[in-house]
């Protein structure tokens, strides 16, 4: 049995690898650098999993597959090197994870892991690899027997490239990760063409900017036509948004906007090549949403608290839209926004477009960014966000959220915003 070890094993794109491996019949390690639920899940599944990186974690093994995180000077990748054992990159690890596999890959700089997700309830018989929780089986990765593999793929590294798609979908394109690109944007384009010219089957959506002049031959969405009717409803504080797509009739799915339909428009038409029209109105009927995506963590006739992933202004925009839908419907008068920036060079990059992005939110609330590896750029947010209240940290206690200077945050609609530890900070016990 081929021994497997993973540098960077926490890590939520890098796990789902793992545990596919795993399924595989690979023996599977790990190490990463602090504990986290991640970790620990791995453990309870049978990784042996080591906290922090140690060169002797590496011995051994057959191969040593690492994150995108992880550096030349990692102590467990220069004795990989050392004692000649094979190392390779996540991008690099793909063709072997991937292999003999009919892939199913949803790309795109906003909503590929809820397109992902959607697109793994309407073709149920497929394995599954993404980067964020199911809700409806607890996990990043499902295994099924069947040559069927539903993937998030990457752009930020260009391992999207690597992903051997039969079936390819492009969510939208947007100057993300440029330094990747050597911050040329003609590269990311390239890219994402390439991408699309892999798959034999391309479905796209068509009113992007990037994507409206591209030429191949493609399934093409054009929302503003193809999507009609769209309605946003709760029941019991449950979201749920229907809509009518081209002529294919009514579908419903869980959660909240418009962005939403778009996402599920495009899973569906995808799934079209490989099931029927009912099934997929049924099975998307099925459909439980995804960790941290207007993820409703409390509700109550006074009060709910939403967790999002959303770290880029355009993600915001679309979800704040959602949570207005929401809060008019479960009858909260005000909306309260928690921002954790991630990563300066995005701050940096995009500061005009996230004052935007929060322009007309009743109360918004700034957290220190996020800087997730990177040097700290000198912004002075006071001077752009000049109505924010900015704190040091936030902690849930019961229902209702306290930050370090005693303000108790306890009514409406309270949602907050990021890729880093927000989430953690509005979920008990790490829930």
């Amino acid at each position: 049995m081929q021994k497997i070890h993973f540098i960077g094993i926490g890590g939520i794109g890098i796990s789902a690898l793992a545990r596919f491996l795993k399924e595989k019949g690979f023996k599977i390690s790990g190490s990463d650098l602090k504990e986290s639920k991640i970790t620990k899940e791995l453990e309870n599944e049978g990784v042996c999993v080591s906290i922090p990186h140690n060169k002797e974690n590496i011995i051994g093994k057959d191969l040593v597959i690492y994150s995108a995180a992880i550096k030349e000077e990692n102590p467990e990748f220069k004795h990989a090197k050392e004692l000649g054992i094979k190392t390779l990159s996540r991008k690099e690890a793909l063709p072997l994870i991937l292999q003999d596999k009919r892939v199913f890959a949803v790309a795109g700089a906003h909503g590929k892991s809820t397109t992902s997700s959607i697109l793994a309830s309407l073709i149920p018989n497929s394995s599954v690899i993404i980067g964020a929780i199911l809700k409806e089986f607890g996990s990043n990765m499902i295994y099924k027997e069947s040559e069927n593999l539903i993937f998030e793929a990457d752009e930020s590294d260009s391992s999207f490239l690597n992903s051997n798609p039969h079936l390819a979908i492009v969510t939208n394109v947007e100057a993300e990760h440029l330094d990747h690109y050597g911050n040329e944007i003609s590269k990311l384009h390239h890219a994402y063409t390439s991408f699309l010219e892999n798959a034999k089957i391309r479905v796209i959506n068509a009113e992007d900017e990037f994507l409206k002049d591209y030429k191949g031959e493609a399934l093409r969405l054009y929302p503003s036509k193809d999507i009609k009717n769209c309605v946003m409803e709760i029941e019991n504080f449950r979201p749920k948004t229907s809509f009518e797509l081209k002529n294919l009739g009514r579908f419903s799915v869980f959660g909240m906007g418009y962005h939403l339909a778009i996402d599920a428009s495009l899973a569906i038409l995808a799934a079209l090549n490989y099931e029927n029209i009912e099934q997929i109105r049924l099975n998307l009927k099925k459909y439980q949403g995804i960790k941290k995506r207007f993820d409703i963590l409390y509700a109550d006739e006074d009060l709910a608290l939403i967790d999002d992933y959303g770290h880029h202004p355009t993600e915001i925009k679309a979800t704040l839209n959602a949570a207005r839908e929401y809060a008019k419907l479960a009858g909260y008068k005000k909306i309260t926004a928690i921002f954790e920036p991630h990563r300066y060079t995005r701050l940096a990059a995009n500061l005009k477009e996230f004052v935007l992005a929060f322009d007309d939110i009743d109360e918004l609330v700034i957290l220190p960014v996020y800087a997730a590896g990177e040097e700290k750029i000198e912004i002075d947010l006071k001077k752009y966000f000049d109505k924010a209240l900015f704190i040091n940290d936030i902690k849930r206690e019961g229902k209702f959220l306290v930050t370090d200077k005693g303000r108790v945050f306890d009514k409406g609609l309270i949602i907050g915003f990021g890729a880093g530890d927000i989430s953690n900070k509005l979920r008990q016990n790490n829930e």
